[in-house]
């Protein structure tokens, strides 16, 4: 069986191949890595495939979908929780088997965040590179303590539980908002409405899945609740965050820092190397220019813990496939 595996860069072949060398597969797997995002440019090179394996930024809208079917494709492995990047209705339609990694080393994007945060906060970054000039001037590297202040998490499933913890190990008082509550969070924080969770929260950190409903869920009027001077970190979805209304709370000194590893429109950027080029993204280059923001490529997840549990549950993802038995981890749409 032949598996079609898109957006590939060395580390995912790494772990892919570790992981197949240890799994005990109803059939042998040949897998063909590509470089290319999946399209319906480069779909054509899952001919003869029997799956394909993509991740975050692959598109399969409709078109995409379609031509995967006409190749024979029957199964479509995410390596990543979100399938926001899928048409569900035409996946059924179609009756791929649609399977992704709901859960994944949770603790390595709530350290992630936490990262961010402290650099942010204590300037760490820009000390370093002051250190390596000779400047140990202190001007313009204030922080604040964060024992003590209030932590706002958006969605309260595994990775906004293990931020909570953190933060809560740390001496913040913690608040949760979560249309769907988990019955693990009241030991570490209070639910509150997201409304409240805005006005009250020094820190406001997203954990939630990109759906219809969380789309821009950060916008300029959720923006104009949240305490003045606060810090908006997203390591979830780009979408989740109306980027054009960030820049003007930025502007405005609403909002007094932004720490992201996600963007919404980061599919054209993420994941490979832009240094000797033009980014043509006007609103990306703005935020470059803030002081108070600070940018990662989408690399919350990028542990090799997390990077060993993706590998396997895909490879278990595939085995269920391959014997045509029940799988946990399928998406169908609702």
């Amino acid at each position: 069986m032949k598996i079609a595996v898109f957006s590939a860069r060395p580390y995912d072949r790494r772990f892919l191949d570790e992981a197949h060398q240890c799994a005990d597969l109803a059939e042998p797997a040949e897998f063909l890595y590509f470089d290319a995002s999946l399209d319906v440019h480069t779909a054509a090179l899952a001919q003869d495939c029997a799956a394909v394996c993509v991740f975050v930024n692959d598109r399969l809208d409709a078109p995409v979908l379609h031509a995967l079917h006409a190749l024979g494709v029957r199964a479509i492995l995410l390596r990543c929780a979100g399938f926001n990047n899928v048409d569900l209705a035409t996946a059924g339609q179609l009756g791929f088997f649609l399977a992704r990694v709901p859960a994944y080393s949770p603790e390595a994007v709530a350290e992630h965040a936490l990262a961010l945060v402290m650099t942010l906060n204590r300037h760490t970054h820009r000390a370093y590179n002051r250190v390596r000039e000779g400047n140990f001037m202190l001007d313009g590297l204030l922080g604040r303590t964060l024992h003590g202040k209030t932590v706002g998490i958006v969605g309260t499933g595994k990775i906004g539980l293990a931020t909570a913890r953190i933060f809560k190990g740390m001496g913040c008082t913690v608040l949760g908002h979560d249309p769907y509550p988990s019955p693990d969070f009241p030991p570490i924080g209070t639910f509150v409405a997201l409304e409240e969770l805005l006005a009250r929260a020094d820190i406001v950190s997203l954990h939630c899945p990109l759906t219809p409903d969380t789309h821009h869920l950060i916008n300029a009027t959720s923006l104009a609740q949240m305490k003045p001077g606060a810090m908006l970190v997203n390591t979830s979805r780009g979408g989740l965050v109306d980027t054009q209304a960030v820049i003007g709370a930025l502007k405005a000194r609403q909002l007094g820092h932004l720490a992201i590893d996600v963007y919404e429109q980061e599919g054209a950027l993420f994941f490979q190397d832009w240094s000797g080029e033009i980014i043509d993204d006007d609103a990306f280059q703005r935020l470059m220019t803030f002081p108070n923001v600070l940018v990662t490529g989408h690399q919350g997840f990028f542990t090799v813990e997390a990077l060993q549990e993706i590998s396997a549950i895909t490879l278990g993802n595939l085995d269920d496939f391959a014997r045509g038995r029940a799988c946990a981890n399928r998406v169908v749409a609702a």
